[in-house]
């Protein structure tokens, strides 16, 4: 049986370069390939990210600009209503302080760098205070910005373009059936409406999901296609990193060898297009972090929004060690 599944995998990366999709069944079986498998499931995935993006890795930083003070009830957050996680809380930071972020991602050698706001979504006046900031860094800094400022209107979104934001995050997070288990004061639905906005808008759209909050190996093959057919540019896959004081405090952590099988998954069914080891990876991949980029060909470094992260000359290293080059503009 073994040889049989371990014949498939290169059947399966085949697939991927000509960007065909797996069925259900075939995607399943990579979630539930036995362990013994993962090394070379792990190399058919590698021949799909290689096809596409060669040896590079991009490398993305966060800056949280907002904190807390959040009115949804997302159960794996630290910043939402239903949290007691003693976390920061500030309202937009000025300009200054945004720039400043922008400077420390080129010295990270993050040629994206991601402004992210707590909230449903941007005020006036936050917008605004977004808007001038990232006009200032496309003028004087070569890096590409993404925002995540939570539901946009039309307006918005075009505003957004329209002043130098290249992409825009809002992800899925999970399957439209598990949904309303872990968020009720928002929809799925009301997520992908976002996505769609930001594509109408010309903003490059970054979706993606969060593994290990209770859902199914079904759920997660589904969540893989509807970013698919999203046609997410850019796809973060988080595993959670279980924060106490939130709903999903007493979620464990998902294995990592089921993590690397998650984001194989994702690589095959979303073959050109870059998959991001984000939220979680320390926590939940622990020693068999580089083996992610063998499938994945992007990393936040860094802090992320309430947790911290890998030192950042870790991640240089790891990168070196595998011999895999940073990618040092995503222009």
């Amino acid at each position: 049986m073994n040889k049989t599944v371990a014949m498939n995998w290169n059947v399966y990366a085949e697939k991927a370069v000509q960007k065909e999709v797996l069925t259900q069944e075939e995607a399943l079986r990579v979630l539930q390939a036995p362990d013994d498998e993962l090394l070379p499931l792990l190399q058919a995935a590698f021949q799909v990210r290689k096809h596409f993006f060669g040896k590079k890795v991009k490398l993305n930083m966060i800056l949280n600009a907002k904190s807390g003070l959040c009115p949804e009830d997302c159960g794996y957050c630290s910043q939402s209503i239903v949290s007691t996680a003693p976390v920061a809380k500030y309202t937009m930071l000025d300009k200054d302080t945004l720039l400043a972020g922008a400077r420390e991602a080129l010295n990270r050698k993050a040629g994206t760098y991601c402004i992210v706001a707590s909230g449903r979504g941007p005020t006036e006046k936050e917008l605004g205070q977004v808007i001038e900031a990232v006009k200032e860094i496309r003028e004087t800094m070569p890096l590409k910005i993404c925002a995540c400022l939570g539901i946009l209107s039309d307006e918005q979104a075009q505003r957004l373009k329209e002043a130098g934001v290249h992409r825009y995050n809002h992800n899925l997070n999970t399957s439209r059936n598990h949904y309303s288990s872990i968020t009720t004061t928002h929809t799925y639905d009301q997520r992908v409406e976002t996505v769609d906005t930001v594509k109408k808008a010309g903003m490059s759209p970054c979706s993606g999901v969060i593994v290990g909050m209770g859902e199914s190996d079904e759920e997660i093959v589904e969540m893989a296609y509807a970013l698919r057919s999203l046609d997410a540019d850019s796809i973060p896959v988080n595993f959670l990193n279980a924060i106490p004081g939130t709903p999903l405090q007493n979620q464990g952590r998902t294995p990592a060898q089921k993590a690397l099988k998650v984001l194989a998954l994702f690589r095959f069914v979303c073959p050109d297009k870059e998959i991001r080891v984000a939220g979680g990876r320390e926590v939940n991949l622990r020693s068999l972090q580089p083996l992610s980029l063998y499938a994945a060909n992007s990393l936040f470094v860094g802090d992320y929004l309430t947790t911290p992260g890998q030192e950042i000359s870790t991640d240089h290293k790891m990168i070196e060690d595998l011999g895999f080059e940073i990618e040092l503009c995503a222009l």
